[in-house]
């Protein structure tokens, strides 16, 4: 299904980033992607994402919706036309949006399973947390912080911002490959957050993550962030080019 340009705001966006074994997340990546390495380690988390005046692009926002999403994305690397590319593979996407769910592919890309969000935000304090129709879940409690975590695979606060703005496409699987969106921001600002608890039902599996694979990073967020998301095609048309 044709994906129109959307535009809008993300209102508030948590990003909770984990530092994993390179091994493991090439077991478990569809081909062609392959994880992005910082010192090492590759890099997978999840998106806490509140969208608003989301309508295609050139309609008036009034018509916008509205809604919590979560995406656990992997930091990946392919080739394309024998160019290398950086962005983030989308193994599930949660939403609190009935529209969402039931019209899967056709705003954003991939199944969206439908959650119940839970979300307290207070004097720069953030606890969100979900639990979706299959009962994946995820909680964080956070507070705005400027400490640096010294065991981060990053250096500092400008460096894991540039990493995440230039991964700004992200893939997601369908029946017949991975559709791609790309996250155009018309402003890019980027703050750091102390994670004072943090669960997640994904990452926590071991069957997928081997006990011992998985740190805690860093958590970052922004607000008020206005922008587009714009098709990209899928992998599987760009592999055969």
């Amino acid at each position: 299904m044709k994906i129109p340009k959307i535009k809008g705001i993300i209102d508030r966006r948590i990003l909770i980033n984990y530092q994993i074994e390179k091994e493991v997340l090439e077991n478990y990546l569809p081909k062609p992607f392959k994880p992005k390495i910082v010192k090492g380690k590759g890099v997978a988390g999840i998106c806490l994402i509140r969208l608003k005046e989301i309508r295609p692009k050139g309609l008036p926002k009034q018509i916008g919706i509205s809604s919590e999403n979560g995406a656990h994305r992997i930091a990946v690397e392919w080739l394309e036309n024998g160019v290398l590319r950086e962005g983030v593979y989308i193994p599930r996407r949660d939403t609190s949006s009935k529209l969402n769910s039931l019209a899967g592919g056709s705003v954003f890309p991939g199944i969206h399973h439908l959650a119940n969000f839970s979300v307290k935000e207070s004097n720069g304090v953030y606890n969100v947390s979900f639990i979706s129709d299959d009962n994946t879940s995820l909680a964080i409690e956070a507070i705005k912080t400027n400490e640096w975590n010294n065991e981060s695979v990053f250096e500092n606060l400008d460096c894991v911002s540039e990493f995440f703005e230039n991964g700004s496409i992200g893939f997601s699987p369908d029946k017949n490959g991975f559709e791609g969106l790309e996250l155009k921001t018309y402003n890019w600002d980027v703050s750091l957050l102390k994670v004072k608890a943090v669960r997640s039902s994904f990452f926590e599996n071991e069957n997928i993550f081997p006990k011992g694979s998985v740190k805690f990073d860093n958590a970052l967020l922004m607000k008020n962030i206005k922008h587009e998301w714009i098709k990209v095609g899928k992998m599987m048309n760009m592999l055969n080019e």
